[in-house]
């Protein structure tokens, strides 16, 4: 008889609990804007479902939500493209609190599930001092990664 571990066994299914819990309805299986594969050409992230799932998480975290800003979406989205194009890690703009990134994930809640499990970007997502966000997604075929996520939160 295989025993499977309990802790890892819990961790994942919480995991898939909170995520179908910030879904429309309140469960079953996540909204398509979540699970929008961006490893393909035209395809168009819902920004607003993906805002609401950071907030759900800064909300259980305790610190207030943001809300999404279409400046923010435009610089995210010019960062995120050019990380497609060059495989360089966009660096912090001076005057923003938190951008993180990321590379490789093909659907926004895989990304989310990348930066809630990092313990920095984990941080990153609940700094207290943000209070609006942006976010952008680039694909690019014939890179390493194919898919380049970048998130901005700004005071």
């Amino acid at each position: 008889m295989t025993r499977i571990p309990f802790a890892p066994v819990l961790a994942a299914s919480l995991a898939a609990l909170t995520l179908a819990a910030c879904s429309p309805g309140g469960g079953g299986a996540l909204s398509a804007g979540l699970t929008q594969r961006m490893d393909q050409p035209g395809a168009t992230l819902n920004a607003a479902e993906a805002i609401g799932i950071i907030n759900h998480f800064r909300t259980a975290s305790g610190v207030p939500p943001v809300s999404m800003d279409s400046g923010l979406n435009g610089s995210a989205q010019a960062l995120a493209t050019a990380y497609a194009k060059t495989g360089n890690t966009p660096k912090l703009p001076a005057t923003l609190v938190v951008i993180r990134t990321s590379a490789g994930y093909g659907d926004f809640a895989e990304t989310f599930s990348g930066w809630r499990n990092s313990p920095a970007d984990a941080a990153g997502l609940t700094e207290r001092s943000a209070n609006k966000a942006g976010i952008g997604v680039a694909y690019d075929p014939n890179s390493t990664y194919g898919v380049y996520w970048v998130l901005l939160l700004d005071d």
